[in-house]
């Protein structure tokens, strides 16, 4: 039996991974960081080689880990886990500083950060194990307390976008055996916005008395930017 779900039980941090290429910078968020040795002090992570990321830290062979704190809210997690840095720019408006090797170190949200030299690279398939020397670490607020996968699941209700070490696919859903009579509520798996077709989303030129099923294939969250697919239907 591979219950895939087990793996739940096993316990992750929350990190903004971050790395630069020339004068630009993108982040994107991580669980899967680790010590593995004392001396010298190195550290790995595990990047999915579509993100952009990878591609900023192939090119620099430098990385930044900012450990997310309990009180980041999902908004802001949603800007570096559920969009993409080639069509946005994750770090406007948000407060960063810049490590030694000159890769942005996140200081909103985060408790402390980790800065390390690519020392070693290993394909595992779909993702890039990167090995790392730590070559900076400081805490940013000692009052903050590090952010647990299992929080950001179980306790704030996040999501894990398909390009994470950790996702697991949904399972399909049944349909009703009413079929589909009423248009229905969806709700953000990813921060709780409800797209009621009552209403619909004006702002983004939605009218009233759209269906969720009808609305444009490229159509996000006005909150949080992810895709119609990150939405599930409001049983009422």
């Amino acid at each position: 039996m591979l219950d895939l779900e087990s793996l739940f039980n096993l316990s992750y941090g929350m990190c903004i991974i971050s790395s630069k290429k020339g004068n630009d910078f993108n982040g994107c968020i991580v669980n899967t960081v680790f010590q593995i040795t004392p001396e010298p002090p190195m550290i790995a992570v595990s990047v999915n080689r579509q993100n952009l990321t990878h591609e900023y830290i192939t090119k620099s062979k430098v990385f930044v880990v900012s450990i997310l704190a309990e009180v980041a809210p999902l908004e802001f997690i949603g800007r570096f886990g559920f969009r993409t840095g080639r069509d946005t720019d994750k770090f406007q408006g948000v407060n960063y500083k810049l490590s030694i090797a000159g890769a942005p170190i996140v200081l909103d949200n985060t408790a402390a950060f980790i800065e390390a030299e690519v020392t070693n690279a290993i394909d595992v398939e779909t993702h890039t194990l990167f090995i790392g020397r730590i070559t900076a670490c400081e805490t940013i607020d000692k009052s903050k307390v590090p952010m647990t996968y299992n929080y950001y699941r179980d306790v704030k209700g996040g999501r894990t976008p398909r390009t994470a070490a950790t996702y697991i696919a949904k399972r399909p859903k049944t349909k009703s055996k009413q079929g589909v009579k009423e248009m229905k509520k969806y709700k953000c798996l990813m921060c709780g916005y409800i797209y009621d077709p009552a209403v619909g989303d004006p702002d983004n030129g939605v009218e009233a008395g759209t269906a969720f099923e009808n609305l444009p294939h490229d159509w996000v969250c006005p909150d949080c930017g992810v895709g119609k697919d990150e939405f599930e239907p409001i049983e009422e």
